[in-house]
């Protein structure tokens, strides 16, 4: 028997697994190029207004830091450069879902169950590797062949797809190589985020340097990301730059089945750091056992949208000024911002974007309570005189309060940001935080949503959560640049959030929204009291 025997079973035990999931992140992925350079067709007809539109965004280096070196004014190449946060979406889904099939599967025991079958001992990574770049090259085939479909010209849609084919990769490879430096799911995550971050930085720096004519342009070419961002689709078209990936993910892969092969199944390359004897009196509780399960994802998602709040409110200015040139943009952020002054029509706007983006940190942190049930780690606390209540309340202080510190932190940096723009900083300081804020209910009503899929329909509970956050991204994202009807705008909770900075603040829907997210999660933990447990 070879060291990879039986990956292609294993494939399709990850594409069955993955049914729900894996579909839904394809699509998003493959609609948010397309829906871009949709909206972007209707609003900007020809060279000279997209060059202008490119011309007002390049004043902020924040810009060069996201999305990288300012393109030229055709429609793929802005579409490429726009959508730069996309080839990061991309690295991020792949490292974690190869983590997500390998370490995951080793830390919960199953791949000691699947390993006593007629399977070899590197097809697990095997087949994470083969299912995540598989479906990473369908999002590029979809990516191009949406490209191609807005007149865009076909060598550059070919190179747009692969590179954001590429960037799921690459980063699978990373992540084949975290999974085998831990013994847990965590610490493998934590690892690959922090060498995603610091590709990124590389990146930014080479970027903001090139633009400014600094002499640390090179810095780009010491990161991955900014490998695939140096391919210039629709520019230049650097073939060559896919063999050099193609390259290093070879050189990861074979790290990785090198570590793979140096280890015992359970093992971690690095030793675990042995804990106290004894738990201290901060680890005696439920709510104490949560925070330190979900303190590192609260930790990172409010730093990331302390980032998000500081590009936020440091374009916001130059923004207002790109909106009033263009009344048919200025059409279509009003319908996600408001009809006030047009920076706050985009703050607003970028408000609800975040409101938006907070609830999938809010439905991953309901979700926990799954994966304690389903790894069976619920079941010996629950022997002990903990209830279900106060277990799953434990968690439920995340989903809940956690989207709150993320969404002030960002609210005080856009308003801060913007404040020192304007110089009035303790005036759009308070109204930058109070559109943060507002998001808030609708943020947990989907919280709720996932609550209550956890009380009644445990096994779909994660499918039925992010189902519905996908709904929402799409009509919040896309519904308003497809100019699509209000009554299906409206199913969206995130369209009854007032537009602040510049509306008014309705109370009625902020309570109904509140309502409804305290009769799901109630329902949800009723149905979590009653139904069996645990149910895997």
């Amino acid at each position: 028997m070879t060291t990879l025997a039986g990956t292609g079973s294993l494939v399709r035990l990850i594409l069955r697994r993955d049914r729900v999931l894996m579909p839904i992140w394809v699509l998003l992925m493959s609609l948010l190029p397309l829906g871009l350079a949709s909206g972007t067709a209707k609003l900007y007809h020809t060279d000279a207004e997209r060059q202008g539109y490119i011309d007002d965004l390049r004043q902020s280096s924040l810009l060069a830091m996201f999305y990288g070196r300012t393109p030229g004014p055709s429609l793929g190449a802005l579409i490429y450069w726009r959508a730069g946060t996309g080839i990061i979406i991309m690295a991020l889904i792949g490292l974690l879902m190869v983590i997500r099939h390998t370490r995951v599967e080793e830390e919960a025991g199953r791949r000691e169950l699947v390993g006593s079958t007629v399977v070899g001992r590197h097809a697990g990574l095997a087949a994470a590797l083969v299912a995540v770049s598989g479906a990473s090259l369908v999002v590029g085939l979809l990516v191009a062949l949406g490209m191609m479909s807005q007149d865009t010209p076909v060598s550059g849609s070919l190179a747009m797809g692969l590179a954001w084919a590429a960037s799921g990769i690459v980063f699978a490879g990373v992540g084949a190589i975290t999974a085998q430096l831990s013994e847990g799911a965590g610490p493998a995550r934590g690892i690959g985020v922090v060498a995603l971050a610091v590709a990124f930085v590389l990146r930014a720096a080479g970027d903001i340097s090139a633009e400014q004519g600094g002499g640390l342009s090179w810095l780009t070419w010491t990161s991955p990301l900014g490998w695939i961002y140096e391919v210039q689709a629709y520019g230049a078209n650097r073939w060559w730059v896919f063999g050099l990936l193609a390259a290093f993910v070879a050189v990861l892969v074979a790290v990785a089945f090198g570590l793979s092969a140096r280890r015992d199944i359970g093992a971690g390359v690095l030793a675990p750091r042995l804990g106290p004897a004894q738990a201290g009196a901060g680890l005696r509780t439920p709510v104490a056992l949560a925070w330190r399960l979900q303190r590192g994802a609260l930790y990172a998602w409010t730093t990331g949208f302390v980032a998000f709040g500081l590009l936020v409110g440091g374009i916001a200015e130059s923004a207002g000024d790109l909106l009033g040139d263009n009344a048919q943009l200025t059409e279509v952020m009003q319908r996600m911002g408001g009809t006030s002054a047009l920076s706050d029509v985009f703050l607003a706007g970028c408000m609800g974007i975040a409101g938006t983006i907070i609830a999938a940190y809010a439905i991953s942190a309901a979700l926990r309570l799954r994966t304690e049930e389903a790894a069976l780690r619920s079941e010996p606390l629950l022997a002990t005189r903990v209830s279900r209540l106060g277990w799953a309340g434990s968690h439920l202080v995340f989903a809940l309060l956690g989207p709150v510190v993320a969404m002030a932190a960002m609210g005080l940096a856009a308003g801060l940001t913007y404040g020192a723009t304007t110089g009035d900083i303790g005036h759009e300081l308070p109204r930058s935080l109070a559109g943060a804020l507002v998001q808030l209910p609708a943020v947990w009503l989907l919280a709720g949503l996932a609550v209550a899929a956890l009380g009644f329909l445990p096994r779909l509970a994660p499918a039925v959560a992010w189902v519905g956050l996908g709904i929402c991204l799409l009509l919040g994202q896309l519904g308003a640049a497809l100019q699509l009807g209000q009554a299906l705008l409206d199913l969206s909770p995130f369209t009854h959030v007032p537009h602040i900075p510049g509306g008014t603040i309705a109370a009625l829907p902020l309570v109904v929204l509140s309502v409804i997210a305290a009769g799901l999660i109630g329902a949800g933990l009723a149905g979590l009291r009653r139904r069996d447990m645990p149910v895997t």
